[in-house]
């Protein structure tokens, strides 16, 4: 256990109202490091913020934001000290045929799963570069790996986090700097509310609570790995996607998602 006179570095945690994220905060403040949380619900991050302080002893900001807009980026950019770790975890995805859904949701996906997750990458990474250290996580998903009737633009969001993550993990693996893609499968947290989503019997037992893919990540994260993918039963499906006919996936991930 880290003597609290030990000097703290800084996470800053997108998305940490709920699920991952706030599991993810959590596990970084029993590291003993202080934290600037970011979502777009005041009440569950100033609850948050005061468990944490109370709990770990350690400084814990809340800077509430909405990230689908240059606005909110520019908010949490503009009011954040310099980091150690960033975790953008801030994400959503909404389950329907593209065609039928309304386009400026789903443009509002790609702003924060692509866009806001890129400038906050290359805003705290050119800082982390600068003093030759510090760690980047970017929550991607298995979806990353697939292609999604019905989930198009969510699985085509996710595989550009883990290309890009795994891209921004080899630039700057010599400089100090590590980046790490975590891919986690079915997890039961607030995104299946929003996504309009209910799990199947075969994704209830698939899936890895949200506390124990925070452990895994960090773990991973602080080891320097490119990628992580917590849960045994998910491990095989990138080899799977890579052997498997792309229009036999079609129809499986079609039927699974219905």
């Amino acid at each position: 256990m880290k003597m609290m006179s030990e000097k703290r570095g800084r996470a800053l945690v997108t998305g940490a109202s709920s699920g991952i994220g706030l599991e993810i905060a959590k596990v970084l403040a029993s590291q003993n490091y202080d934290l600037i949380i970011c979502a777009r619900r005041k009440k569950e991050l100033d609850d948050l913020s005061i468990k944490i302080t109370n709990r770990y002893k350690v400084n814990c900001r809340v800077i509430v934001a909405d990230l689908t807009t240059e606005e909110g980026v520019d908010l949490l950019v503009n009011n954040s000290e310099d980091v150690d770790i960033l975790v953008n975890n801030a994400g959503f995805g909404i389950l329907g045929d593209h065609f039928e859904m309304q386009l400026g949701r789903q443009l509002e996906m790609i702003e924060l799963n692509i866009h806001a997750l890129t400038r906050l990458s290359h805003e705290f990474g050119n800082l982390m570069v600068k003093k030759g250290k510090g760690r980047i996580m970017n929550v991607a998903s298995i979806a990353s790996y697939i292609s999604g009737p019905s989930f198009a633009v969510y699985c085509a969001t996710k595989a550009y986090v883990l290309s890009y993550s795994r891209a921004l993990h080899k630039e700057l693996k010599n400089k100090g700097v590590t980046v790490t893609a975590l891919c986690p499968g079915y997890v039961t947290t607030g995104f299946q509310e929003v996504a309009g989503m209910e799990l199947s019997k075969m994704e209830k037992l698939t899936s890895v609570p949200a506390k124990r893919v925070a452990e895994i990540a960090v773990k991973s994260m602080h080891k320097g790995k490119r990628e992580v993918m917590p849960g045994i039963v998910n491990k095989p499906l990138p080899l799977v996607t890579k052997i498997t006919p792309m229009w036999l996936q079609l129809i499986i991930v079609r039927w699974v998602l219905k």
